[in-house]
C-alpha cells in the first residue's frame, strides 16, 4: 500500500509526475498486475483531487500517477455539492490523505455555459444543468463588474471559480478545515492549461505557501 505522506511531499510528488507529463516521459507507474494485486485489500492514496469532469483533465494522466494513488472526484465544472464535501470528508478522515487538489481548466464548458447564461437574452437552461451554472455565476459578475468595457475573460471566471469552490469547501467541511488548521493537510487550487498539460497552482492552504 502506499503510505502516507506529509502535505509538502504529496505536492512535491503531485507536481513532479505532472513535470513528466508535460515533457512527454511519463513512467506510467503502478499499473500492473503487481498493483492490482497489491490494493485488493484496500486502499491508502496519496492525494485526493477534487475536478471538473471534462474528458481531457484525466487525473492520473495528468500528474502521471497509477492505480491507488489518487481518490479523484469530479463533475462538470468542479461545483461544490454535498456529495463532494462528503466524498473528501471520507478522503481526509477515513483515508488520511494529505492533500486535496481542486483542479480547473481552462476552455471548461461549464464556465462558458455561466458567461452565456448571463446575457439578457440567453435560453433557459436545463433544471440539472442551471444548478450546475449558478454555482458559476457569481465569478461572472464579479469578472464583469470589474471590466471596464463589460466582457468578460473566461480563463479569469475560472481562476475566480476554483478560488469560490476552496473558499466554500472550506466552509462546508468542518472536518477538512480543521485538518488544515491541524497541519495534517493542505489544499491546493490548481489550473489546468489543455495545449501545455501544466497545472499551474493558484491557491495553497495549508503549506505556508503564499501565491
Amino acid at each position: 500500500m502506499t503510505e502516507h505522506r506529509s502535505p509538502t511531499t504529496a505536492w512535491d510528488e503531485m507536481q513532479r509526475g505532472n513535470d513528466r507529463f508535460v515533457s512527454g516521459a511519463p513512467q506510467h507507474p503502478r499499473q500492473d498486475v503487481d498493483r492490482r494485486a497489491e490494493l485488493a485489500g484496500g486502499q491508502a492514496p496519496s492525494a485526493a483531487l477534487f475536478g471538473c469532469s471534462d474528458s481531457r483533465l484525466a487525473a492520473e494522466i495528468i500528474f502521471d500517477k497509477g492505480l491507488g494513488d489518487l481518490f479523484v472526484v469530479r463533475n462538470a465544472g468542479q461545483v461544490i455539492s454535498d456529495s463532494v464535501v462528503g466524498s473528501l470528508e471520507y478522503a481526509v478522515a477515513v483515508l488520511r490523505v494529505p492533500l486535496v487538489v481542486v483542479l480547473g481548466h481552462d476552455e471548461c464548458g461549464a464556465v462558458r455555459a455561466a458567461i452565456d447564461s448571463a446575457a439578457g437574452d440567453a435560453p433557459p437552461l436545463p433544471v440539472h444543468i442551471r444548478r450546475i451554472v449558478e454555482k458559476i455565476l457569481p465569478a461572472v459578475m464579479r469578472v464583469r463588474l470589474r471590466t471596464p468595457t463589460g466582457d468578460v475573460d473566461a480563463q479569469e471566471v475560472g481562476r475566480e471559480h476554483l478560488r469560490d469552490t476552496i473558499s466554500e469547501l472550506l466552509e462546508s467541511s468542518e472536518v477538512i478545515s480543521q485538518a488544515v488548521a491541524d497541519g495534517t493537510l493542505a489544499v491546493v487550487g490548481a489550473n489546468y492549461r489543455l495545449l501545455e498539460g501544466r497545472a499551474e497552482p493558484d491557491v495553497i492552504v495549508g503549506l505556508g505557501t503564499a501565491l
